[in-house]
């Protein structure tokens, strides 16, 4: 009699990464994040988050972290962040952009490109912002959307956030078009508000495409569309993104076989040990990687030490 012998199936690794997703208009942050979470929990990916929300109206790139992804979404949040604009200059609206009531107009015959131009010039640098009440900050606990749903002005405190470039494309009657490439928080649509303060007519945020935050970039977003058949035909891992290309920007750490294995338990490593093309600072966040490249942990230099802040190896 012959006996066979029940071959367990091969463990499936699990999924952990980035998408870079195209935001359609109408669509809200939470509602992409829910169509993929769906798409993606039969593939053994239960956790999906996105970095950085974008309203509503707005397009483009929206990064989505997938699995163990969602433990370092905040390095990939505090990436800087390039958008393309348009103002709609004469018309000030409850939502400082196209979605809400006008509240105030006033002819822009009199605004030329010239003058767009110089009004802008004093919006690059660190500047102050006052968070708008058509907004997901919280204060006292309550984001301020609710607030302002309800019919109240909460009193806020200004915000430093820094405006690194910013590049007029084209001034068409009322609307101007414009790139801005922009620290984290800055609200575009409160930018177009005070540049239209400043110019004297007032001005509300018409249309913005997100362009890029940190290396994701619109060139290479895709549609959920693309995601959903990516998902159905098993090829879902050639849109992700790799948690090690997404962090990037951060140095990278090369540790031996011993050291990686203790970074595998969670435990630090010292900073001498280590080997890395630029020199370590108190304070930098760092990729911890084994002798072949694998991302193991993002760390924090302290005192000589690699403190480890999230471990990604099992």
């Amino acid at each position: 009699m012959n006996e066979t012998t029940a071959v367990a199936p091969a463990a499936v690794a699990p999924i952990m990464g980035f998408l870079n997703i195209n935001k359609p208009a109408g669509w809200t942050s939470h509602d992409v994040v829910a169509k993929v979470r769906g798409l993606l929990r039969a593939s053994g990916a239960p956790k999906v988050g996105h970095v950085g929300t974008l309203d509503p109206m707005a397009t483009g790139v929206l990064p989505l972290c997938v699995g163990k992804a969602t433990k370092v979404s905040d390095y990939v949040m505090a990436s800087k962040k390039s958008y393309r604009a348009v103002m709609k200059l004469g018309e000030r609206t409850e939502t400082q952009d196209a979605t809400g009531a006008v509240l105030t107009s006033a002819p822009v015959d009199a605004v030329d490109r010239a003058r767009v131009d110089a009004a802008c010039r004093e919006f690059v640098g660190t500047i102050q912002q006052l968070p708008p009440m058509y907004s997901a900050v919280k204060i006292g606990g309550a984001p301020l959307y609710k607030a302002a749903r309800a019919g109240q002005v909460v009193e806020r405190t200004p915000r430093s956030v820094v405006i690194e470039a910013l590049r007029i494309l084209s001034v068409d009657g009322p609307l101007v078009t414009f790139d801005v490439d922009c620290s984290k928080g800055t609200y575009i649509r409160t930018l177009c508000a005070d540049i239209g303060d400043r110019l004297g007519v007032g001005a509300h945020l018409f249309q913005l495409q997100r362009r890029r935050v940190g290396d994701f970039v619109i060139e290479e977003a895709v549609g959920v569309t693309a995601v959903e058949a990516a998902a159905a035909s098993g090829g879902l891992s050639s849109l992700l993104v790799s948690v090690d290309r997404a962090l990037a920007h951060l140095p990278a750490l090369l540790v031996d076989t011993a050291a990686a294995e203790r970074v595998r338990h969670g435990a630090g490593v010292s900073v001498s040990s280590v080997r890395t093309a630029a020199p370590l600072r108190d304070g930098d966040t760092v990729r911890v990687c084994a002798a072949d490249g694998e991302l193991l942990a993002i760390g924090g230099v302290a005192g000589g030490t690699i403190r480890l802040h999230t471990v990604l190896a099992a």
